[in-house]
């Protein structure tokens, strides 16, 4: 008996890029400019997870969220988290609606978004700190952590698709 075997072809870019490159390249440039100017006029990195820490300290009376250093720049800080909010928003809701979309569940979501906030605190930090700058300034503790994030995000993904979980 002859056993053949298919191969499975690989990704086409187009596929990867379903809206071509530019605007993923755009994108890139923009965010690793932002990250640049924050950290060359304040010589904070700009990572998302301590921008909103800094931004609890106007409504939580909790000592971590009232470090002096946050209190400090908590303004600008506070500028920056609700443009990473607004932006989105403005994308998903006005430039393209379709984008906006999903088919998870509700709780599917706020679950994966709690995983994702214990994970910044046990990985001290985001994917944006350690993954643009840590990484960025080759730092072995981001590129440690964006290496475990990556390897947990694949597996994750590997294990959902086998169990046959959709949205």
């Amino acid at each position: 008996m002859q056993v053949t075997a298919e191969l499975t072809p690989l990704l086409a870019v187009a596929d990867l890029f379903p809206r071509g490159v530019l605007p993923y390249a755009i994108g890139g440039l923009l965010v690793g400019l932002g990250a640049s100017i924050i950290y060359l006029s304040t010589g904070v990195i700009a990572g998302a997870s301590t921008f909103l820490e800094s931004t609890l300290s106007y409504v939580s009376d909790i000592d971590r969220f009232n470090r002096f250093t946050y209190l400090q720049s908590r303004g600008w800080r506070f500028a920056f988290t609700a443009g990473i909010v607004s932006g989105a928003a403005v994308w998903g809701l006005v430039l393209d609606p379709g984008i906006w979309t999903t088919e998870v569940q509700w709780w599917r979501l706020l679950g994966g978004g709690f995983l994702v906030g214990i994970g910044t605190r046990l990985g001290k930090g985001c994917t944006s700190g350690h993954g643009v700058c840590g990484v960025g300034s080759l730092s072995n503790t981001s590129i440690v952590n964006v290496a475990t994030f990556m390897a947990f995000a694949i597996g994750t993904a590997q294990v959902v698709a086998a169990l046959g979980v959709s949205p």
